[in-house]
């Protein structure tokens, strides 16, 4: 692992992963603007979803997003590669192919050598070549606290989008890559980690989503989202408010880092877990016997995360399958959609 001679998420403040705007106050800086319309604009920001989608043709939508952060690991040339693959996982959860991409930069010139700056671009473009995706441009500023990330485009069939809000009862869950980022990432920055912890969860978030995405276009999927910022339960309830239909999860079944419950239980939890367990707890219910580490596990905000993948009962195993064929190793069935209790997210 090539190493910066700065330790990178010393540079800003409240370095870590990757911390989103709590949603409450982000629908409180939205509510009642007056945002332009067009017929052809088929999601857009009128639900919570992962990108916008707006149809150029009956046969083609372009699937658009943009993600930026700190970084949370001290090698610039990895944290290059983890921002990319976090931007393009949006348009892949879409059911999107990306094409496009634009570097979106903020860089203390006047603490931080170029040669770092260099290596976190090098670091995005190796992935952005691993996806097939061409740099068309971007815009940097000279900034006191680094940040990176990219916009991008991508395409999808107007008839073959995923979004959130599609559940169908029976449908089962499943999830493609280990939670808890954000409790390692802590670790790491308290000294904790393992050489292989830290490496494990660097490789995992740097992993495009894109075997999983091309492996489930060929199943009975009905939504589809990537777990990010808000962690596990904030990405499900952005699934299951409005939808008429429950989720019932099975605890035991999550898939997560070595040693993520054990630092978890030891008070290592990142600021954005609050976050999300403040403004999405009320749509949870634990049973009893979930203990707090796994509460936390899953309210844990994560870089890059997997896709949660909802498929066809039927369907489910074999999609595992293909999954894991494919090298999707974390790939797990965690839950299914349940018709009671409405709303909720059902730990169990």
């Amino acid at each position: 692992m090539i190493e910066s001679p700065i330790r990178l998420t010393q540079t800003v403040k409240g370095a870590g992963c990757a911390a989103k705007l709590p949603p409450g106050d982000l629908d409180r800086a939205l509510c009642g603007l007056d945002l332009p319309v067009d017929d052809n604009l088929l999601v857009g920001l009128e639900r919570a979803d992962d990108a916008g989608v707006y149809r150029v043709s009956d046969e083609i939508a372009l699937v658009q997003t943009l993600d930026f952060f700190p970084p949370m690991v001290d090698d610039p040339y990895q944290f290059g590669r983890i921002a990319a693959a976090n931007a393009l996982s949006d348009v892949y959860a879409m059911g999107g192919t990306p094409k496009t991409a634009m570097n979106i930069v903020a860089f203390p010139a006047k603490t931080l050598d170029l040669a770092i700056l260099r290596q976190i671009i090098e670091g995005g473009l190796s992935v952005l070549r691993e996806a097939g995706v061409v740099l068309v441009g971007g815009h940097t500023i000279d900034d006191p606290e680094l940040k990176y990330g990219l916009s991008v485009t991508g395409y999808v069939h107007p008839a073959k989008i995923l979004t959130k809000k599609r559940l169908r009862i029976g449908d089962r869950l499943i999830l493609t890559k280990p939670l808890g980022s954000g409790i390692v990432c802590t670790a790491i920055k308290a000294g904790l980690a393992t050489d292989d912890v830290t490496e494990l969860v660097i490789a995992n978030m740097a992993t495009l989503n894109r075997v999983a995405a091309e492996t489930m276009a060929d199943f009975p999927v009905s939504a589809c989202t990537d777990i990010t910022g808000f962690g596990l339960m904030g990405h499900l309830a952005e699934m299951v408010v409005d939808s008429g239909c429950g989720l019932r999860i099975d605890s035991a079944t999550l898939p997560h880092y070595p040693e993520a419950l054990e630092w978890a239980a030891m008070g290592l939890i990142p600021a954005g877990a609050y976050n999300n367990k403040k403004f999405r707890g009320k749509f949870v219910t634990f049973a009893e016997s979930v203990g707090q580490p796994r509460r936390d596990l899953c309210f844990d905000p994560q870089t890059s995360g997997g896709l949660l993948i909802t498929v066809a009962a039927g369907e489910a195993d074999s999609l595992l399958l293909a999954l894991k064929a494919g090298g999707v190793a974390a790939a797990t069935i965690i839950g299914e959609v349940v018709a009671e209790p409405r709303e909720i997210i059902l730990v169990e």
